[in-house]
């Protein structure tokens, strides 16, 4: 018996050792030490309630701490020529298990299926996958663990989304690529309602030194009670358009530009009637390779969540300026200047800009 269950375990780790030679597990953690320099203590009571958190870590002047922002684990395999599957889990500290308080705790990043070549040029995607809005931009910004790209950090549109995609070329070359999907726009959470989310995308690659991509999404909602009109009921979806390009020396440098408007019907209430709630952001990016162990990266946003001239007190500037320090093949030590300012509302202060300084360390393990 007890050989038989040697047996079994060799047999185990040896078929473990084979997929990882093969490269089907991936892995990736990144945290930082920082230090509030600057934190205005009112913040909460000054800035708008409708965008009342701000992108820089928690904590007043002077505070400091040491954290882990994010864990990836992941499992991809080629079931066959014509499928494969990802599997990933993630930890940050936004998810919380509920069963240990406030505790880090682990969800389901992605769990797909793609069918490969589903009709030439294109691929059928299944599962809780990647949405095409900002998947290419964040690829190309490089720097996810020094911040998410602005659509992400400002919870525009979810990076991932429960459905099925059509992804793949529009022309032989490449040259021209396009990326559909319905899914239940719920993000990584179940779905709660019949309403769905549409994404699409195209995009144009001629050289391998620019890049560009446009995108469109809807997100289908309940129709809401006006109140200004009793027993009338009225839309409540959300439209967002995007766009994106990047120009890079391989090698060399990336400079990117990415900008979004979104709409929601009658989303903001004047005081006399529902009117369409308008959004919009831009960030600008650069990073250049001061020599094979050493770069520098800066990033500028503006992101105003409700442009009406009625709505002050919640659109925000964002500053990054860094460096990228690599110590290793598959670890680098990051340090970072991290700056957010602030609106005033009306009639009242704009909360003290928050100016954070962190050393970010990040490191692939598998």
């Amino acid at each position: 018996m007890k050989r038989a269950i040697l047996l079994l375990a060799g047999l185990f780790l040896l078929v473990q050792a084979s997929l990882f030679a093969q490269g089907k597990f991936s892995g990736y953690m990144f945290g930082d030490y920082y230090y509030n320099i600057a934190k205005d203590p009112n913040y909460l009571t000054l800035a708008n309630a409708g965008a009342n958190s701000m992108s820089a870590n928690p904590g007043g002047t002077s505070y400091q701490a040491f954290q882990i922002r994010r864990v990836y684990f992941g499992y991809s395999d080629d079931i066959s020529e014509k499928f494969s599957t990802l599997f990933r889990l993630e930890m940050d500290p936004t998810t919380t298990n509920t069963a240990t308080g406030n505790k880090l705790g682990v969800m389901v990043k992605d769990a797909s299926l793609t069918w490969k070549e589903i009709f030439e040029g294109s691929s059928l995607i299944f599962g809780v996958t990647a949405t095409p809005t900002f998947d290419a931009s964040e690829g190309f910004w490089g720097y996810r663990s020094l911040e998410k790209t602005i659509m992400d950090l400002r919870g525009v549109v979810p990076s991932r989304d429960y459905g099925v995609g059509l992804k793949g070329k529009l022309t032989g070359d490449g040259m021209l690529n396009y990326w559909v999907m319905i899914a239940d726009g719920s993000g990584n959470s179940p779905e709660t309602d019949k309403y769905k989310r549409y994404y699409g995308q195209i995009s144009v690659k001629p050289n391998s030194n620019f890049y560009a991509m446009v995108n469109f999404d809807f997100q289908d909602r309940a129709q809401v009670a006006d109140p200004y009109n009793a027993g009338k009921k009225v839309s409540d979806g959300t439209t967002t358009l995007s766009a994106f390009l990047t120009y890079m020396e391989p090698g060399s440098f990336k400079v990117g530009l990415e900008g979004f408007s979104q709409s929601k019907s009658n989303g903001f209430n004047s005081g006399t009637s529902l009117k369409s709630l308008s959004g919009m952001g831009i960030s600008v990016w650069a990073s250049a390779n001061l020599n094979p162990d050493l770069a520098a990266v800066v990033r500028y946003d503006n992101f105003d969540p409700n442009t009406d001239s009625n709505s002050k007190g919640d659109s925000r500037n964002l500053i990054i300026a860094g460096l990228d320090c690599k110590v290793d093949k598959n670890v680098h030590i990051e340090p970072n200047l991290y700056y957010e300012s602030y609106e005033a509302p009306t009639g009242g202060s704009a909360p003290k800009a928050a100016v954070v300084g962190r050393i970010t360390l990040y490191w692939i393990f598998l």
